[in-house]
């Protein structure tokens, strides 16, 4: 970690704290004591007032009256931010975040309940690999270098290099948007899919993006549609991902539903995954696909 880093964070511990003993901050920022102790001498000589106390209940405060006054933002205002906070926090290593996150947390006991009833966790099963592949992204971005990175799709494995422009968390997973060597155009990768991400050192410049190639909802524009009777035992599953009004009751109890689609794996894995609770109505050439399909299976346990 940076001094600078070491210094703001040991000067917003003081400010949450009325006392803090030099041993814990040694081990918060991973340093000796004996640096701790240089760290205050250069917090006093900047100007902020440092009082020490010796003995067993003694420690390390800023002096009384000197504090940081959050005041200036409402109870609200400093939920939205740190519940934003929480969520980078969930995928981020950077420790700049959580300093930040104990500069705004109020310390009064009125208002100690801000943030605690809403949990953000952003990085679902990948959150070390995530995280180091978010900071690789970002030192990349950060110094406008070409990554390069083993991409895993329904053709296979390929090796791609491409300028990563920014970063994005939709349709519920992390993106890295940018313009790909390989396919000389615009493109969105699937953080989770990609392996062996470097940066590499080719400079770029950063291109215009064309107004619809930026719209990132174009990438998944659903363009097929497959007509299905569910199961009503697995409503649950169909509001979860679409919504209550996404289905209607049928006179049998079933659910009809139209699932839009792109992408032909996916609409035949979310057919399967409800097993014998589903049936397709139309179109006829995903029935055929989905006969293949259960034959292959009942020749496999022959």
């Amino acid at each position: 970690m940076m001094k600078i880093d070491r210094l703001l964070g040991i000067i917003t511990m003081l400010l949450n704290n009325d006392k803090v003993k030099a041993k814990d901050l040694a081990e918060k920022f991973e340093v000796s004591i004996r640096t701790i102790h240089r760290d205050i001498e250069d917090i006093c000589m900047a100007g902020i007032p440092i009082v020490t106390y010796q003995g067993g209940a003694g420690g390390i405060s800023i002096a009384e009256g000197y504090k940081f006054d959050k005041s200036v933002l409402t109870v609200d205002e400093l939920d939205n931010i740190i519940t934003g906070l929480k969520g980078i926090e969930s995928i981020s290593q950077d420790i700049k975040v959580k300093l930040l996150m104990e500069k705004l947390s109020p310390k009064q006991e009125d208002i100690m309940s801000v943030s605690n009833n809403i949990f953000i966790d952003l990085s679902s099963f990948y959150k070390t690999s995530l995280s180091q592949k978010i900071n690789q992204l970002k030192e990349a971005m950060n110094n406008k270098k070409e990554v390069s990175f083993d991409y895993y799709s329904s053709k296979g494995i390929s090796q791609r290099y491409m300028e990563p422009y920014f970063i994005t968390f939709k349709w519920s997973s992390w993106y890295v948007f940018g313009y790909c060597k390989f396919k000389k155009d615009f493109r969105l990768f699937k953080l989770n899919r990609m392996d062996d991400l470097k940066i590499t050192d080719a400079t770029f410049d950063t291109r215009d993006i064309p107004d619809e190639r930026a719209q990132l909802d174009n990438y998944f524009r659903d363009t097929q549609t497959v007509t299905m009777l569910i199961d009503r035992s697995l409503e649950y599953q169909i509001v979860e991902s679409y919504g209550v009004g996404s289905y209607e009751i049928t006179e049998d109890n079933r659910i009809k539903f139209d699932l839009q689609y792109t992408n032909h794996d996916y609409a035949m894995q979310f057919i399967l995954g409800f097993g014998d609770k589903a049936q397709v109505l139309a179109p006829e050439h995903i029935i055929e696909k989905l006969k293949a399909h259960a034959k292959n299976i009942l020749d496999m346990y022959k």
